[in-house]
């Protein structure tokens, strides 16, 4: 049987970050404790030497575990499914184990990377894009990704099928980011009635942004 360190997991992470929500999702979902570091990406923590020390990506989250980190939200979630198996967060079918993983990557891949917070000031200020332009570039990877998955769901109460999994772990936090950028969201009925269930859910519900004490210094 595989030993599993005991001691508590350490992540380093941004109470806003949807990468970092995800992974507090996926923690909570597997009921394993762990202690919050927080990351001030505002102030450009993630850039100085501390936390490249830590993550030499400079990105969060990253999770500290028997003495060694993962970065990479989706690598921590695969670490955590693979070290704490219950419950699954991808079907044990290959096939519906390889359609699951393609609508998280859509998420995680496809519209995130390309709206967050360092591609926006690189567009800002290296690039001199107005406010006005920025914003139609993050409704425009946005929409182009959900209007896709929207058009993909099955009708089941999940993504991938009768039980959350990763699919709506990478959602939930999309879901919230485009409300931070207005981006209009009545076209895809179908994704919101997926969220709206999960966060019904206390393991979501815990996990949100607005649930946790930075949320009140804003």
């Amino acid at each position: 049987m595989q030993h599993i360190d005991t001691s508590p997991l350490r992540l380093h992470d941004y109470w806003r970050s949807s990468a970092s929500f995800r992974v507090r999702i996926a923690l909570n979902l597997k009921g394993v404790p762990y202690q919050s570091v927080p990351v001030d990406l505002l102030s450009g923590a993630q850039r100085r030497p501390a936390y490249r020390g830590i993550n030499p990506q400079g990105l969060v989250p990253a999770l500290e575990v028997a003495g060694a980190t993962i970065g990479q939200s989706l690598a921590i979630i695969d670490w955590l499914d693979h070290a704490y198996p219950q419950p699954p967060l991808l079907p044990a079918d290959p096939l519906e184990r390889a359609r699951a993983m393609s609508s998280a990557l859509l998420i995680a891949c496809d519209i995130h990377p390309i709206n967050n917070l360092r591609v926006l000031r690189w567009l800002k200020d290296d690039l001199r894009v107005g406010e006005a332009e920025r914003l139609r570039w993050v409704a425009h990877w946005i929409d182009a990704g959900l209007a896709v998955l929207e058009s993909q769901t099955g009708g089941g109460p999940f993504l991938a099928g009768d039980l959350p999994g990763l699919p709506d772990i990478c959602l939930v936090p999309q879901l919230y980011n485009a409300r931070r950028w207005d981006v209009c969201l009545d076209f895809y009925p179908a994704l919101l009635a997926i969220e709206a269930r999960c966060l019904a859910i206390p393991a979501f519900a815990e996990a949100h942004p607005d649930r946790l004490p930075d949320a009140a210094i804003l």
